[in-house]
């Protein structure tokens, strides 16, 4: 049966899974969660997509988490509000820990749970004109716990407590400047495409094995991190996209 609350199609080796909510301002609720959950277990079972794209249709990217949805969460009990969390941790995780590169192609307002999506992803590229970014959570009493490990790691300690206790709104040009923001483009899918096309062209192991090795040494001392690129590195040139890889660089 076909899912109308996202949408996917391919470029060649890139998908692009976009929000289709568009009446609720593509805002979070469990059906989508779990549609974008389902679709990330297809997508990276798909041998031919390299990269993933997500974005949101219209001229929204996200809206956060859906306000009729957030009125219920008064209702359930201590456990179901948990459980509600853990569903949302485990998406932001997914996309996270994803094995193929993932780009946030935010072409309108990214708010709150919705920034966080954006976040998330290892590149984002913003519409230079429309795209916000902002987690209003404590205006209403909330706090954005889940998406602060994400942002710290992206910005940085002082940087993202100025986003979080502000709960301002930044465009796209202060977005790029202190660093959550990685490309800006005037078509935010074209760019995001162009971005995605420059991936493919990159060996698929050395894409996979560097983004979980930069999750791996984040925490670690620079001792331990070095000792453990020492065995990374070792590995890495036995594979035969090293071997191929080397042999094309030499015959230019």
């Amino acid at each position: 049966m076909e899912n109308k609350l996202i949408k996917y199609r391919t470029d060649e080796n890139i998908g692009i899974l976009t929000l289709n909510r568009l009446e609720k301002r593509n805002a979070l609720n469990p059906e989508l969660v779990e549609s974008i959950k389902s679709k990330l277990d297809e997508i990276e079972g798909d041998q031919d997509i390299k990269v993933l794209i997500i974005t949101g249709e219209g001229k929204v990217f996200c809206a956060g988490a859906d306000l009729e949805y957030l009125n219920k969460l008064q209702d359930y009990s201590s456990t179901e509000n948990e459980k509600d969390s853990e569903e949302l941790a485990d998406l932001f995780l997914k996309i996270y820990n994803f094995p193929k590169p993932t780009i946030a192609a935010v072409n309108g307002a990214a708010i709150a749970g919705g920034c966080g999506l954006a976040t998330v992803c290892d590149l984002i590229v913003a519409d230079d004109e429309y795209a916000k970014f902002g987690y209003s959570e404590v205006k209403i009493g909330f706090i954005p716990a889940i998406v602060t490990i994400f942002l710290m790691k992206r910005i940085g300690e002082g940087r993202a407590k100025q986003l979080l206790l502000t709960s301002e709104i930044i465009n796209a040009k202060t977005a790029y400047d202190i660093g959550l923001v990685n490309y800006l483009y005037n078509n935010v899918l074209d760019g995001s495409l162009e971005v995605a096309s420059n991936l493919v062209q990159n060996s698929e192991f050395s894409l996979k094995e560097t983004k979980s090795m930069i999750h791996s040494i984040s925490n670690l001392s620079v001792e331990e991190a070095v000792n453990y690129c020492v065995r990374l590195n070792t590995i890495s040139r036995s594979t035969e996209d090293f071997k191929e890889g080397l042999n094309k660089f030499l015959k230019k």
